[in-house]
């Protein structure tokens, strides 16, 4: 059967609602997980300052505008959380050596520091949720995720979140 008539079928019907459901759950605990890994760099961070932190953790030093556009943000929100995430003591800007108008935005050790251990300690989480399935579920849910993922409109960057 093609694609498009597997989602006529009205057998699949039950099943794509099924995984629906399914989905509805991971993005609810995926957005619980993201304010505790948020909190455990600093309990004022909200999750926008997390993704901000990731994105610099996975690229390094970064211009506001290039970190607006991965994250989708508008320059004013963007503009405050980089206040904020200054504020708490999460990132510094210096000039930015190749553009002397721009600032480049990175992340302070400390930050960084908490960054990997929140990653870490979610990483010892998911290893733990999957270790009992055994390495072939395990290899069929990956490869059923990258399918999943491939198969739909990119939404842009997704960094470390």
């Amino acid at each position: 059967m093609a694609a498009t008539d597997d989602a006529t079928d009205p057998a699949m019907r039950p099943l794509i609602e099924a995984v629906e459901r399914e989905f509805g759950t991971m993005m609810l605990k995926a957005r619980d997980s993201l304010r505790e890994r948020a909190a455990a760099i600093d309990t004022r961070l909200h999750p926008l300052g997390y993704k901000v932190v990731s994105v610099l953790a996975n690229s390094g030093g970064q211009q506001q505008a290039a970190v607006a556009e991965a994250l989708q943000v508008d320059k004013a929100m963007m503009s405050r959380t980089v206040k904020q995430l200054e504020e708490y003591g999460l990132l510094v800007r210096t000039p930015d050596p190749a553009d002397g108008r721009a600032m480049l935005m990175t992340l302070t050790d400390s930050a960084a520091t908490r960054y990997r251990e929140s990653v870490s300690a979610a990483r010892a989480l998911l290893y733990e949720r999957l270790a009992g399935w055994g390495a072939d579920d395990v290899a069929r849910f990956a490869d059923l995720l990258a399918r999943l993922n491939a198969s739909g409109p990119s939404s842009g960057a997704s960094p470390g979140a």
